[in-house]
């Protein structure tokens, strides 16, 4: 008799409840047994925030270097690429062709070093390894055209920058010098001082 007496209690207090809620109801689901409030359509906020981070920016940045020492300018560099305000690509070159480039007992660090310190900066997007022959003008033409880079971010002291911004301006990007050269740093100074 007690428990007849709860359960019709407790019926009468779920409808009044019920009365009370029903204007103000949104997509919640009630029964006697369960509520599920869920005023926002969660689901669908989830996954549209799922497909932004799958797209990620729309802008795509890329910079090359050796990267051998990483120095405050360097840096600088990473900072003022990323600050364009898209995806940042950093192709590092092979330790062959930093010593092609900068000669014997280079690189300081090996490959795999300077691609760890690249990531470990947290900067980049995607940090990954030019080909050897980067300093061949196809190589360098079929990455860019591979990439499809919006903008190939350089230094103010970068080589070769008209044959760079065609290369570019054939994929519809272009060349965008996000530093100036500062001579007072580099990793070649760095060393002769180290060792001078």
């Amino acid at each position: 008799m007690v428990q007849t007496i709860l359960t019709q209690l407790e019926n009468v207090a779920y409808r009044l409840q019920l009365w009370y809620m029903k204007p103000k109801m949104t997509s919640e689901r009630v029964s006697r047994h369960f509520a599920f409030f869920h005023p926002r359509p969660t689901g669908k906020i989830v996954m549209e925030e799922y497909r932004k981070r799958l797209q990620g920016p729309t802008l795509k940045i890329l910079i090359t270097g050796c990267f051998d020492v990483l120095h405050i300018e360097h840096k600088k560099f990473l900072r003022a690429a990323k600050a364009l305000g898209g995806r940042l690509l950093v192709g590092v070159e092979t330790d062959a062709r930093v010593r092609q480039l900068k000669g014997p007992g280079r690189p300081v660090n090996q490959l795999a070093v300077r691609l760890r310190a690249l990531r470990r900066l947290g900067i980049a997007d995607e940090v990954f390894t030019l080909p050897n022959q980067f300093n061949d003008l196809n190589h360098f033409t079929n990455l860019i055209k591979k990439l499809r880079p919006d903008i190939l971010a350089v230094s103010s002291s970068t080589p070769n920058l008209p044959v760079k911004r065609k290369i570019m301006k054939q994929i519809g990007g272009r060349v965008v010098v996000v530093l100036t050269h500062n001579p007072k740093i580099s990793t070649t100074k760095m060393i002769k001082s180290k060792h001078g």
